[in-house]
């Protein structure tokens, strides 16, 4: 049935790609649907998120469906096909698990860093692995501490971590120009997330529930403002700062 109906999705996109079909869809480019890429990735973290199982198979079908698209502008360039892709995918996930598929004993960290080596011809690999430098800050970050920690290079216990933010939350404050201002948050930014690690929260879905959280409180203290018939604009930060109180104790008060 999935490959049926998988045939079916290609050949819909092939039609939407055609000379009768979209004009939207034979106008894009490999860089054009960049963003749509990003967006709807987002998107299913969000139904995870939500733990709405309707919305995580309909985002999820988004994504699969940049896949597609990318792979039929592929094809129409002569460089691959979906099929392609998919052989690929399945052959390399294979090659990496010679635990499940070979005669190797459990999963190794380091063997799967040494088998993504040797298949981009590059013996001189670091530990550290070969992270994508693409992804959000906090979520490299996040990932370059997973891969040290792989190998033991790690903290042993949360205190150590937490005594390295308060370190590095001083030298912030010690900082002399703008310069070592941005070097010392980046590095109390890379601590708070080995702290998120230890206790097994992800930073970058902390620091997004956090400011969907400030949207939604911001929001309402101007809903609570134009109904006492004020203007934000002319309200002082003491003022302002009684609002913003008085939403997060209804906030509590509706958990």
């Amino acid at each position: 049935m999935a490959g049926k109906e998988f045939e079916r999705l290609v050949e819909i996109m092939a039609e939407l790609r055609s000379e009768h079909g979209c004009d939207w869809d034979k106008a894009q480019t490999h860089e054009t649907l960049k963003p749509y890429l990003i967006e709807e990735s987002y998107k299913v973290l969000s139904a995870i998120d939500s733990k709405d199982d309707e919305e995580l198979k309909e985002e999820l079908g988004d994504v699969l469906l940049q896949v597609v698209f990318h792979a039929q502008i592929a094809k129409e360039r002569g460089a691959f096909t979906i099929s392609d892709v998919v052989k690929t995918l399945n052959d390399k996930l294979v090659r990496r698990h010679p635990h499940v598929f070979g005669d190797a004993e459990g999963y190794s960290y380091s063997r799967w860093e040494e088998i993504k080596a040797k298949e981009k011809g590059n013996e001189k690999r670091t530990s550290i692995g070969d992270v994508n430098k693409a992804l959000p800050g906090l979520s490299m970050a996040r990932r370059v501490q997973e891969n040290a920690a792989a190998v033991g290079f790690d903290w042993t216990k949360a205190e150590e971590v937490w005594a390295k933010v308060h370190e590095e939350i001083e030298e912030v404050k010690n900082a002399n120009n703008n310069e070592e201002l941005q070097e010392e948050i980046g590095d109390l930014l890379f601590a708070i997330v080995n702290l998120s690690r230890f206790l097994t929260v992800d930073p970058e879905r902390a620091i997004r529930m956090a400011t969907e959280k400030f949207i939604s409180r911001f929001e309402q203290m101007e809903k609570l403002i134009e109904e006492d018939g004020k203007e934000m604009e002319a309200l002082s930060p003491q003022i302002l700062d009684g609002y913003w109180n008085k939403v997060k104790e209804l906030s509590k008060e509706s958990e």
